[in-house]
Order: C-alpha cells, then sequence, then structure tokens
C-alpha cells in the first residue's frame, strides 16, 4: 500500500483530518522551486516507507493550494504539519536532518497511539 499521496485544497479534510483518525498524517506544504523542499522531500519518503502505515505522508503544492498554507498560517517553505485524530498536533519549518525526522515522527506517531492531541510546541533541531 503506498502511503504518500498528493492532496488539493478539496478533498483536504477527507485525506487529512478525516485519514488521521486512522493514523497520523504529516502534511508536507512545500513547492516546486523550494531548495530545502527538495532536501526534505527525498527524506521523508524514505521514512514513510521505512515506518510502513504507522503514519500517512500528504503532500500539498503550495503553489498550487495557497488555500491550504493561508488556513495553516505557512510562513515558509517547506512545512510539515502533523495531524491526529482530526487536529494538528504539531509542525516544523525548514529541511532538517533524518535524525530530527525520526524523532518528530516517533512523537507523533507515540501521541496518536496515546490519544494525545493536544497541540504541541514545535521542536527545536539538536
Amino acid at each position: 500500500m503506498n502511503h504518500t499521496y498528493d492532496v488539493e485544497e478539496a478533498d483536504f479534510d477527507t485525506l487529512v483530518v478525516e485519514r488521521s483518525h486512522l493514523a497520523p498524517v504529516l502534511v508536507d506544504i512545500g513547492a516546486d522551486w523550494c531548495g530545502p523542499c527538495l532536501v526534505l522531500e527525498p527524506l521523508l519518503a524514505k521514512l514513510v516507507k521505512q515506518y510502513d502505515g504507522q503514519f500517512l505522508l500528504a503532500k500539498v503544492d503550495a503553489d498550487e493550494n495557497m488555500r491550504i498554507a493561508g488556513r495553516h498560517g505557512v510562513r515558509g517553505f517547506p512545512t510539515v504539519i502533523a495531524y491526529s485524530h482530526g487536529q494538528e498536533i504539531d509542525r516544523f519549518h525548514s529541511a532538517q536532518t533524518e535524525g530530527f525526522l525520526r524523532r518528530f515522527i516517533d512523537g507523533v506517531v507515540e501521541r496518536h497511539a496515546a490519544g494525545d492531541t493536544a497541540a504541541g510546541m514545535e521542536p527545536q533541531p539538536a
């Protein structure tokens, strides 16, 4: 099963909010012209395969879906927003190391399993 998919404004609630009740969804908001986005995307693609269904990866093209970026108060790209049980629970900005991503994902997966939907603070890079 493919755990990565593209999301547009019209299907955001179904493909992100509703699916986040089954598994956490990381929403990767970026653009083709964004250098840090091009660094982050292959790392996220690698990890979503390794985690094999523990989380889903929803990719949003910001140029085509500016309302999604605006709705989430995105100020820069890439921005990754974690959804769990229908709510945003955490986020980070910019390209990050694989170690940072693993810690972020592990935290999101653990919080989802525990039913924790309190908004988290943005983790600081190690």
